[in-house]
């Protein structure tokens, strides 16, 4: 039996993880504990969650977690945007020359990432560009916010039609993902948290995968820990 802890960006995540990929990891025998806010500071022995601008609380925190739970059917992953990612992550700087190509330049950080924590159990995921990027898989899914809002939903579904996969939607501080939903339906960014796991729901996890392939493998290498 594989046992998974996942450290998430915000809430958003927590609750999408929780309500959709728990459940469905726990069909195939892989056991996904509460997802966990990230760390961004440690004051005084506590441990304040959720956030941030530095790389090295979310790094202790994480050694932390393999530290306590050494069983090696015991894995740990991560749900962080490439999106404004903290400045001091390693390889940052090498990976800006990678800029015409995100899935080789998300590939690279996730690399590094591995490589900084150093251990088999972990499984470094960065979301391209942000997690508002699975939403563009299927945009009719904002008719839950506004069904008289046909026309912003059809402008979501140009903007995904301009795309290989919505996961190229870019990075821009207007044009990523959260930026060109709030613009068009402002109640998103009042309860996010929300909202966008609710969307998720609709669109379902089969879709999102079809269409956001760097989402996928991460899911499919979760899948398989309890084979291997």
């Amino acid at each position: 039996m594989a046992r998974l802890y996942l450290i998430v960006e915000g809430q958003t995540e927590q609750t999408f993880a929780d309500t959709l990929i728990k459940p469905h990891l726990a069909q195939r025998q892989v056991y996904m504990n509460k997802p966990v806010l990230v760390a961004h500071a440690k004051k005084k022995g506590r441990v304040h969650r959720g956030g941030g601008q530095n790389y090295a609380p979310m790094k202790n925190d994480i050694i932390r977690f393999l530290k306590q739970d050494k069983d090696p059917d015991a894995y740990f992953t991560t749900m962080i945007d490439l999106y404004a990612l903290y400045a001091d992550f390693p390889g940052l700087t090498e990976a800006q020359q990678m800029q015409p190509d995100p899935f080789e330049r998300v590939k690279f950080l996730e690399q590094k990432f591995a490589e900084d924590i150093d251990d088999p159990r972990f499984i470094p995921y960065l979301q391209l560009h942000e997690y508002e990027a699975y939403l563009f898989s299927d945009p009719t899914c904002f008719e839950y916010l506004d069904a008289g809002g046909m026309q912003a939903v059809k402008t979501l579904q140009s903007i995904a039609s301009q795309y290989e996969t919505p996961e190229l939607i870019n990075d821009g501080s207007q044009t990523a993902p959260s930026k060109r939903i709030i613009a068009l339906f402002p109640d998103y960014e009042k309860a996010k948290t929300a909202f966008g796991p609710q969307l998720a729901a609709k669109i379902g996890l089969s879709v999102i995968r079809d269409r956001c392939s760097h989402f996928n493998d991460w899911l499919s290498k979760l899948e398989s820990l309890n084979s291997q």
